[in-house]
């Protein structure tokens, strides 16, 4: 009696998503969604585990997260995997980070292609470990010609070292007449930004309960819509990203305007 109960709610609870989902979709969706993806350690702790227990639940979050943004229609999905300031971590944590595109893309990529996405990475590739860039590389390469959803993960990425080199381009474009410096504006400086292939986010949201952008695409997010939850990243479930969404869809986006 008991397990056909638990398979009533699950099938009354799937029944229930299902009818979110199309009516989330006869509505615009934001195009951009953007996740800082936090609590992957606090999530390991309360369940007196290791911190990097926390990093691997989460990377099953974010497999059903992209799956999901596909069907809802998102075209860009960027997640927060690695920041500049990481490195500041323990060397054991950081080194398990490191292991997880090989561990998460080597799994995933077969859903990956079935899915239509393509995969795209923004951050310092250089400064990555051999067996990281070799991962990321080969999950752009092979779905590189797949047009649904980006899946673009900002990896040793920082905002404002990314706005400092975009500058120090621009200097260089400046002298070497490439560029007119009277010519400049919000849409050329965009052009030297690690999204300048991207529209800028429509939604951001950050799980954990922190209300902050950690050097988070602080140029990108200038018009965003924000959204915090206190549900830690590995609890990040299917309704929550409907909840974004649907909150995203009751707000007026004004854009400086009345």
């Amino acid at each position: 009696m008991l397990n056909k109960i638990k398979l009533w709610k699950k099938e009354n609870n799937s029944s229930e998503l299902r009818d979110r989902i199309e009516q989330i979709k006869k509505l615009p969706v934001p195009d951009h969604v953007a996740i800082i993806m936090d609590g992957n350690g606090r999530w390991a702790k309360k369940r007196a585990l290791p911190r990097i227990a926390g990093h691997h639940e989460g990377m099953k979050v974010v497999r059903k997260t992209t799956k999901l943004a596909n069907e809802l229609g998102i075209k860009v999905l960027t997640l927060y995997a690695f920041s500049t300031e990481n490195w500041k971590r323990p060397k054991s944590e950081v080194d398990y980070l490191m292991k997880l595109p090989e561990e998460f893309l080597g799994t995933f990529l077969p859903e990956l292609m079935k899915e239509n996405v393509q995969v795209r990475m923004m951050g310092y590739r250089e400064e990555l470990p051999i067996h990281t860039r070799r991962a990321i590389e080969k999950a752009i390469e092979d779905t590189k010609e797949n047009d649904g959803l980006i899946l673009n993960f900002a990896l040793n990425y920082g905002s404002r070292a990314e706005i400092i080199d975009a500058v120090k381009h621009i200097l260089n474009d400046c002298k070497s007449g490439i560029l007119n410096e009277k010519s400049l504006d919000e849409h050329s400086f965009s052009s030297y930004l690690m999204t300048s292939q991207l529209a800028d986010p429509d939604l951001l949201i950050r799980t954990s309960g922190e209300i902050r952008l950690s050097n988070f695409m602080l140029w990108q997010l200038a018009y965003t819509e924000f959204w915090f939850t206190d549900i830690l990243w590995p609890d990040f479930k299917g309704e929550h990203l409907l909840e974004a969404i649907e909150i995203f869809q009751n707000r007026q986006r004004r854009f400086g305007g009345i």
